[in-house]
């Protein structure tokens, strides 16, 4: 009898496979199966198999973390390593509030009720900005300042639930999309006529809690809703039938907040006995503008992060760790990079260094940075001291000269506008923007070769840039890390920047190297201005320190009086020694298209046009000569 072949899932496969074994039965040895009604059954039969077969993949595929796709078993199955997937967060405005009260009032405390504070107008988008929890101060004089509060985008809700006993299947779920999940106030009452209540705070652990905890916790469950989780009266106090559980939270629209730079009040204050005062007058005034809206997290970040968070044990130990339970307590975090000082030279023991990328923005603010420090005490080991250092960008830029067959194109232009729309999109891959990114230089060529069959070849070099930022008219010293090795020319002149102008030196001028005589690792930042014929003239020949081996640049205390770029921004521009370019440590590489050059020549040999090759135009494959950038 001949063997089923249970691999088969392909259609057409089964259907073979049925026809064969029925061919072993001595019955249907020489059956023509096909034109015969038994066709039609066999079809049948391989239909359901091959659906069945289906379901059963698709259905396995949901019990292992890496190959589901239905967003609630994967939050399920995080939830079994005790990962609570990031919810939606508010953009954060910060702002201070200055109240006036009107003449024979003298309350000696003001609050701003929770809810709605103040609305905004932002290319003809309206926002709201609200808070979870009332805010009260004191009154000075018949003045009150809530300084430095934050507002969160969005709308004010609140959800209540009462608690049954009798009912062993009851849950606490809040039935509302886009909720903040950091903005929730718990308060628990013993009856629904109590005025008064028991405050309960989050947790992300049990460890530690004891039978008299107000904590609670809380998980995802279907349809993007959050669950809260109380204590059983072992871990955590338990809540008593007919307790009244009111939740309030803000619903927000994650990122499209972000960016917001003015407000206006539109608030309620009370004072000492909740009566609202409506004779005073509000300003208000933006501390920072709003940032740090995102959206609930996706399925693939739940499954990267869910497997390391288990791994980090609620602890800080490795570099892993720290770069893992950051993005936990920072969720608008787009990537985060750890190192230990050990890795410095000269090394710096004891200490991790923490850089991030946040979604909107590219530095975090001081606030910011010491709230994440906080938080990260409860994981971090005795004797290690967690630092965040700001990002800084490696930009990584393109000088490409393309041939390409000239009659199979129909305008320069519309070749070059899909040489930029690829190499953009090749430039948000990981490896060409990120931490620890790396520019393939091969990948490159062969990407531009094969953007269009009318490209026949190309010769592309490349270029790093950092920006320098200038503190104007105050005198400072400055380091530019490339993490790259530098090429050196005998000559100098390998470093190029844009202009700019210091205090004591007349005129415009620009930065260059000089190397140490016999020297390839080692040489001298300068200073020169340009002669009428273009060429450098020195202006300041000891400006600084510079090292090729290392990629390092240190300039000696000087005082910009202006640039060439707005912000303050000077672009100082290298060549690396290997066209492989990395970003190292707290370098964030980007692949800048957009300050990237690109030339299209006719090639004039593969198109027939001059065999001979006397009218073919030819292309260095070394760097320009120019001395500035």
């Amino acid at each position: 009898m001949a063997q089923f072949q249970v691999t088969n899932l392909d259609f057409d496969q089964i259907k073979q496979s049925i026809k064969d074994y029925l061919r072993a039965n001595s019955n249907f040895t020489d059956y023509d199966f096909e034109g015969s009604n038994l066709s039609t059954l066999i079809d049948i039969l391989a239909y359901n198999t091959y659906i069945t077969s289906y379901n059963t993949n698709a259905v396995v595929n949901e019990v292992f973390l890496d190959t589901a796709l239905v967003r609630e078993n994967v939050v399920a199955l995080a939830r079994n390593i005790g990962y609570v997937p990031k919810s939606a967060r508010a953009s954060r405005l910060r702002v201070n509030l200055n109240v006036v009260l009107g003449n024979n009032i003298s309350p000696p405390t003001l609050t701003l009720k929770s809810g709605l504070v103040a609305t905004s107008s932002t290319n003809n988008i309206a926002y709201t900005f609200s808070i979870p929890q009332d805010i009260t101060v004191s009154v000075t004089n018949g003045i009150a300042k809530f300084n430095d509060i934050t507002l969160y985008e969005g709308t004010y809700a609140s959800s209540s639930f009462t608690v049954d006993k009798t009912n062993p299947y009851s849950t606490y779920v809040i039935d509302n999309e886009n909720v903040d999940t950091s903005t929730l106030a718990v308060k628990v009452y013993p009856t629904s006529q109590s005025s008064g209540f028991d405050i309960y705070t989050q947790v992300s652990s049990i460890v530690g809690l004891s039978t008299t905890a107000n904590k609670y916790l809380i998980q995802e469950v279907s349809n993007e809703r959050y669950e809260l989780l109380f204590g059983d009266g072992i871990i955590s106090k338990e809540l008593n039938d007919g307790n009244v559980i009111e939740a309030s939270y803000i619903i927000t629209n994650g990122p499209v907040g972000n960016g917001v730079r003015s407000a206006t009040y539109n608030g309620i204050i009370v004072d000492d006995t909740n009566t609202e005062i409506t004779n005073l007058s509000v300003s208000l005034s933006v501390v920072s503008p709003s940032r740090d809206g995102s959206n609930i997290e996706p399925i693939s970040a739940i499954k990267y992060f869910a497997p390391r968070r288990y791994a980090t044990r609620n602890r800080a130990v490795s570099s892993q760790d720290y770069e893992t339970i950051v993005q936990d307590i920072y969720p608008t975090a787009e990537a985060v990079v750890a190192y230990g000082g050990e890795e410095l030279n000269p090394p710096q023991y004891g200490k991790v260094f923490i850089v991030i990328k946040p979604k909107s923005g590219n530095t975090l603010s001081q606030f910011t940075k010491d709230d994440i420090l906080s938080k990260l005490k409860t994981y971090s080991i005795a004797g290690i001291v967690p630092t965040i250092l700001d990002m800084k960008y490696l930009y990584v830029e393109l000088d490409s000269t393309i041939y390409y067959q000239q009659s199979k194109v129909k305008t320069d232009e519309d070749l070059k506008t899909e040489i930029i729309s690829c190499l953009n999109y090749y430039s948000t891959a990981s490896e060409a923007n990120g931490f620890g990114g790396r520019i393939k230089y091969s990948k490159i060529l062969g990407l531009i070769d094969g953007i269009d069959d009318a490209i026949t070849s190309n010769i592309t070099k490349i270029k790093m840039r950092r920006d320098l930022n200038a503190l104007i008219n105050q005198p400072a010293q400055y380091e530019l890390c490339f993490g790259n090795k530098f090429h050196v020319k005998s000559e100098g002149y390998s470093i190029k920047s844009s202009k700019f102008t210091v205090s004591g030196i007349e005129g415009d001028l620009y930065l260059a190297d000089i190397p140490d005589t016999g020297s390839k690792t080692s040489g001298k930042i300068i200073f020169f201005t340009l002669d009428s014929q273009g060429k450098p003239v020195i202006a300041k020949s000891d400006a600084g320190k510079i090292d090729y081996s290392t990629g390092e640049i240190n300039i000696d205390t000087v005082t910009f009086l202006s640039t060439s770029f707005p912000d303050n921004i000077i672009e100082v521009e290298a060549i690396p020694e290997s066209n492989d370019v990395i970003g190292l440590k707290d370098l964030y590489l980007r692949l800048s298209v957009s300050n990237s050059k690109f030339t299209l020549i006719n090639d004039t040999l593969t198109s027939d046009i001059n065999q001979s090759g006397t009218q073919f135009t030819s292309t260095s494959s070394y760097s320009n000569g120019k001395y500035t950038r």
